[in-house]
């Protein structure tokens, strides 16, 4: 019946929309004015006062000074409060997990990190998971009951239909059938989880290299060879959620890898993976490779060679990007994206020379076209993109008046 409370066009719901858009443009501008915000959304002056009036005592919005020079009560400016609510997020890896808590505004208000070491954890997972959360919830000043959501971004994914994880062998005590549950039974908050690549795409999206895109392709190279694909603005996922493993996809240039799930790789992680860089330096005669973490061995080399610019760092570079664009060429020509993000530190630490190169060849390689770029989110980005994630759903609940 018309004039229902809720109903569509129904002055309840009219304010819910413009509470939202004028939240909204807080969070994207910084302190308002009344005047500007009426502006923006388009409001009468009245009509803008009763909103701020309406936000301010539901504690979504705070007085937060006065504009310089400009005298009178429109001089009055507003800005989002930040403790209206908190999120939380973790970046699950072999051998250590990474936890931080943001304010509604997305500011980081608490960080921590957990050691997990060895292949046999010495605490179930999901005490690794609270102890981590409640690292960076006391870094924050809050108490585990202040966020108000979590999401875990991992390798691999959890198989919607059993809710196992796969494609991530090497996580160790993640693989139990009961895990999800028990990580329900010892977490207060609603909790989400999503591939670790999926979460760097969703800060590319949302605050850095792919902002305004649609349909690209995020590939990442640390800890691992993955890709993250949006497609129409969605992530696409897959059935059991391997959409984007492509270290498992087999290319010219390696041998077949047989048995990829036991092995947790296949020829395109053989072929281009951080391991294969320090092993290609010291084939072409590199002296001074650096030992250690595959992860930081190829970075050093990819920087070195990118800024000196060698005969042999340019050979290292030129070689490397062939074989980045070999596997890539493979999902060019099946999704045909508009952008092709680089991410993770083996693809960034080359910066725009060995972009370059990787675009070149892969217009030798690939009927299309895409553009190439280097991603920007490059601090702790699966974890910024699990707190992107959570504060999402949080503002969707938070900020819906309508309630």
């Amino acid at each position: 019946m018309a004039g229902t409370a809720g109903t569509p066009g129904t002055p309840r719901v009219l304010r819910a929309m413009n509470d939202r858009a004028a939240l909204d443009l807080l969070l994207e501008h910084g302190p308002l004015s009344r005047t500007r915000i009426g502006k923006l959304t388009g409001l009468s002056k009245p009509t803008a006062s009763q909103l701020l009036a309406r936000l301010e005592a539901a504690g979504l919005v705070l007085a937060t000074g006065r504009a310089e020079g400009r005298p009178g009560p429109n001089a009055q400016l507003y800005e989002v409060n930040p403790g209206a609510a908190h999120a939380a997020g973790l970046d699950v890896a072999p051998g250590r997990i990474r936890a931080a808590v943001a304010d509604i505004t997305g500011h980081t208000v608490g960080q921590y990190e957990l050691p997990t070491p060895g292949r046999r954890p010495a605490q179930p997972v999901a005490q690794q998971v609270t102890d981590a959360l409640d690292g960076a919830v006391k870094a924050a000043g809050l108490a585990r009951a202040d966020v108000h959501r979590l999401v875990i971004g991992t390798p691999g994914a959890f198989d919607p239909g059993t809710g196992r994880l796969r494609y991530a062998s090497h996580l160790p005590g993640w693989h139990s059938p009961t895990l999800l549950d028990e990580l329900a039974a010892a977490l207060p908050m609603p909790v989400e989880y999503e591939n670790d690549v999926n979460l760097v795409a969703l800060a590319e999206q949302r605050l850095g290299a792919a902002r305004g895109h649609e349909d690209f392709v995020l590939l990442w190279n640390q800890e691992g060879l993955g890709a993250a694909l949006v497609l129409g603005g969605r992530l696409h996922r897959g059935f059991t959620g391997g959409a984007g493993e492509v270290g498992f996809l087999p290319v010219p240039g390696t041998p077949l890898v047989r048995g990829v799930r036991k092995a947790n790789s296949g020829g395109y992680q053989e072929l281009a993976g951080s391991q294969a860089v320090p092993r290609l330096a010291r084939e072409l005669g590199m002296s001074d490779v650096p030992s250690g973490p595959y992860d930081e061995a190829a970075a050093v080399l990819l920087a070195r060679a990118a800024a000196e610019e060698t005969v042999l760092g340019r050979l290292l570079l030129q070689t490397y990007a062939t074989r980045l664009a070999t596997g890539l060429a493979s999902l060019v020509s099946v999704l045909d994206p508009e952008l092709v993000v680089l991410s993770g530190t083996s693809l960034t630490s080359g910066g725009e020379v060995l972009r370059t190169l990787i675009q070149d060849e892969l217009q030798e390689l690939a009927a299309s076209r895409p553009r190439l770029v280097v991603g920007e989110v490059t601090d702790h980005p699966v974890l910024r993109g699990a707190l992107e994630r959570a504060l999402s759903v949080t503002r969707d609940e938070v900020f819906d008046t309508s309630r």
